[in-house]
Formats: structure tokens, sequence, C-alpha cells
């Protein structure tokens, strides 16, 4: 299994690194202080990332690959395996949590219900959490939002097992996930920047989306194999026992301390948290790539990526495939989603992002039109790869963009907003929820789809600007 081998190669150079770099370098690709700041970077950088490579003689050629370098930064390694056990579990209750709804209550609305709960702490808190993701420990910030995570997806297992499960616990945990992950999600992204040079920022995030995307890829159908063994008590448990490992990596960071602290937004201290969070989204609205990038994935979330969330109804009454098969169209999804990973750390950094970004969501709207009318099976998880391709330009592309124009000490503001798209998706996805209960659920996500295409070729002509973002 690809996950499980990338896995283990980063569990064995992870306990084999010596993990004590010096600080992180204080760069930001392409970002309007980039050159400058590379001009002050000190040469220790480049020997401190020729000292972090393994001797290793087995993996030395590996990480000198231009596709995976950033992995030669130990607490880039740790980071990033921790990121790939909680994107596990994450994928998983894709499945697992929308199954268990649908199971409990046979309503799609509830269906969009359960991620619209979602919305609340995220739109409420996102702007706390980017600000406090700029002002303080992000590794705390990660922990702690872990090991809550863990202990509510344990807490729903017993639920189940015990035969107590009723759908306010869906509910409920549904929504304290979503404010621990408000936190967690731009001290993840922002930490990325504090353990790898500027030089490695692209690769790095890259990786991030591969791993990601890997878990997506077996993630659901994981979960999908643990619903039709042992219900869905067992695809929880699992997902935290995922957590617990992701905790145990994530607790061995040491990352360096900011000698700079202007230069990572922690001046702020002095300042209100009101005011950083204003200065936030001032930036963020007057940078024109950072505010086309987050207005491209604000208009996917909306009208596309909420069609994932009737899944369970395409897999169930419509393609008469079960959980098992709802697992495996997330499955296609993920494998197509990891080969647009692959080519963004091969080439991010030559890409068109503009263009990619334009032209990717067009398309991951098609091809959703596409699914919604399909009616096979088999043509429909061919559908799910394209599907998987094109989301990642809505993703990982426009991410990567995001933190390459947004200086050190924006980041973690920048990147609460980007992770706002997560209202705008449940938001949709309540809508979506609601136009499959009066139209049915194909033509709601053909309806859907073809807005969020229609939306991607009107930016293209009233902001020309956007095309040449590289």
């Amino acid at each position: 299994m690809i996950y499980a081998e990338i896995v283990l190669i980063g569990l064995f150079l992870g306990l084999r690194e010596n993990l004590s770099p010096g600080p992180a370098p204080e760069l930001t690709l392409r970002s309007p202080t980039a050159k400058k700041e590379e001009t002050q970077m000190p040469s220790g950088g480049a020997a401190q990332s020729e000292a972090e490579r393994p001797s290793r003689r087995p993996f030395s050629a590996l990480l000198r690959l231009r596709a995976v370098e950033a992995l030669g930064h130990g607490e880039f390694r740790l980071l990033w395996l921790g990121h790939s056990f909680t994107s596990m579990a994450f994928w998983m209750d894709q499945v697992a949590r929308g199954w268990l709804i649908y199971e409990l209550t046979d309503s799609t609305l509830q269906l969009g219900l359960v991620r619209g709960v979602q919305a609340i702490p995220t739109l409420l808190l996102s702007p706390v959490a980017g600000s406090t993701a700029d002002r303080y420990s992000r590794k705390t910030q990660i922990l702690v939002a872990q090991v809550i995570d863990g202990l509510m997806l344990a807490a729903l297992a017993l639920l189940i097992v015990s035969g107590q499960i009723q759908p306010w616990h869906v509910y409920a945990t549904a929504f304290g996930m979503a404010v621990v992950q408000t936190f967690q999600q731009p001290a993840r992204a922002a930490m990325i920047a504090d353990v790898v040079p500027s030089s490695h920022l692209t690769n790095a995030i890259g990786l991030n989306s591969i791993i990601f995307n890997v878990a997506r890829s077996t993630g659901p159908a994981l979960a999908g194999v643990l619903i039709a063994t042992f219900g869905t008590a067992g695809s929880y448990a699992t997902q935290a026992v995922f957590y617990l490992l992701a905790t145990v990596w994530t607790a061995q960071l040491r990352p360096a301390e900011r000698s700079s602290p202007g230069s990572r937004g922690h001046s702020g201290h002095g300042a209100s948290l009101g005011r950083s969070i204003i200065e936030g989204w001032k930036f963020s609205w007057q940078n024109e790539a950072v505010r086309t990038s987050l207005l491209v994935v604000m208009l996917a979330s909306l009208f596309i990526v909420p069609f994932t969330t009737l899944l369970p109804v395409f897999a169930r009454d419509i393609l008469d495939v079960g959980a098992t098969g709802q697992g495996l169209l997330l499955t296609a999804m993920g494998v197509g989603a990891l080969g647009s990973a692959i080519i963004i750390a091969f080439f991010g950094d030559r890409m068109p992002r503009g263009i990619f970004m334009l032209g990717g969501v067009a398309l991951y709207g098609l091809s959703v039109v596409a699914f919604a009318a399909s009616p096979s099976f088999h043509l429909s998880m061919a559908l799910m790869v394209i599907v998987g391709f094109a989301n990642v330009c809505s993703h990982a592309l426009v991410q990567t963009v995001i933190q390459t124009y947004s200086p050190s000490e924006f980041r973690g503001r920048t990147m609460a907003i980007f992770h706002m798209s997560n209202v705008v998706m449940t938001l949709g996805s309540m809508l979506i929820g609601a136009l499959a209960v009066v139209w049915g659920t194909p033509w709601a996500v053909m309806l859907m789809g073809l807005a969020g295409t229609l939306a991607m070729g009107a930016i293209h002509v009233t902001l020309p600007s956007a095309r040449h973002i590289r």
C-alpha cells in the first residue's frame, strides 16, 4: 500500500535522524519581502540543510530528489508524519460520519446539516485561531487539538458499541471537532514555514498535499471496510488510535525559537487581538494574489466541493454499492488528487498557477456534473479520478500561492482565512442537501457543479490578472 510505504520510510528516517536543527530560516517564497529576506539569510542555513541530509546511504539518494527534498529536515519530517495520521483519520471520518447520520436518520437533509453545524465555530473562531497561531506556540495548538479530537472519536466509538448513540451525539462531536480543528489547521499550515527554509517551502506544501491525498485514497476505503466488517464503531476506534499516533510524533517537535519576533508577527503581543485580526484581513484584501486565490477557493467550496456530502445517497440509493462502494469512490478521488499533488511537488515553482487554478476548478465542476449523470459505478469511479485530480487546484495549489505571497508574520492569519473555506463548504453542503430534497440528488449536484464552472469563467473574464499568478 502506497500509504504504508511512505509512512514506513518516514518512520525509519524519523527514528534515525538527529532532531536538533538550528533556528528555522526566516524566509517567504516569492512574497514581497522574499528577495530581501534571502539576502539576509546566513550561510549557516545552507550548512544546516547539508548537515541534516542523512549519511544513511540507502536513503541519501532518495532525499536528494527534488520531489522529497523537504524531508531532509527532521522537524518537518515529524510534522509530516503527524499530518499523515490526522489526514487518515479525517478522510475516514468523511465516510463514517455521513454513513452514521444517514443510518440513524435516513435523511439527505441531515447529511448536509451535520456538516453545517461545523460552520459555526469555523466562522466565529477562524480569525482568532489565525491570530493566536501568529502570536503563541503553534505546537501547543496542534497538540491540544489532536488530544481533544482523539477523545471525542473514542467517545463516539464507545457510544456506538454500547447502543447509546443518538443523532445529537453525532452533531455535538461534529461541532466540538470543528472548534479544535479551527485552531489546529492554521497553526499546522503556518508551522511548515517554521521548519523548512524558503527554498523548500513549495516542496514541503506539495509533500503535505501528497500525504493528505494518499490518505484520501486509502482512508475512505479503510473506513468502508471497517464499517462493513465491524460497523461504524470500528472506524471511529481506529480514527482515535490514529490521533494518538499523531500526538506521539507531534510531541517530539522541537521548533527553533523565533529569534526575530517582529518578523514572525510576535510584536503583535503588545497589540490587541482584535487589531491583529483586522490587520490579517486587511493584508489579505490588499494583496491581489492572495485575494484572488481566496476567491477561487471560496467559490469552489461553495458550489463544487459539497457534492461529497451526498455520496452516501449515490452509493446506497443510486449506484447500489453500499458503504464499501462509497469508500472506493472517495479512494478513486484520492488517487486523482495524489497524482496532481505529485505534479505540484515536482513542478510547483514552474507552474503558471493562475491558469491552473482557474482551469482546474472549471474541470472540477464539469467532472462533478458528469459524475451526477453517470448511471454506472465503474464510470463513476473513473470520473472521481478526474474530480480528484482537478480538486487539488482549489486546495493544495491555492494554499501554495497564499503562503508564497504572504509574509511570515501574516501567514497564520491568511491560512486561517483560507481554512474558512470550510465554512463556505458547510453552507454549500446545507444548500445542496436542501436542493436534493426538492429536485433530487443528481439534479442538485449537476446544478451546483455547473454554477462553480461558470464562476471560474467569470473570474477569468473580469479579473485578467488572475491568469498571470505565478
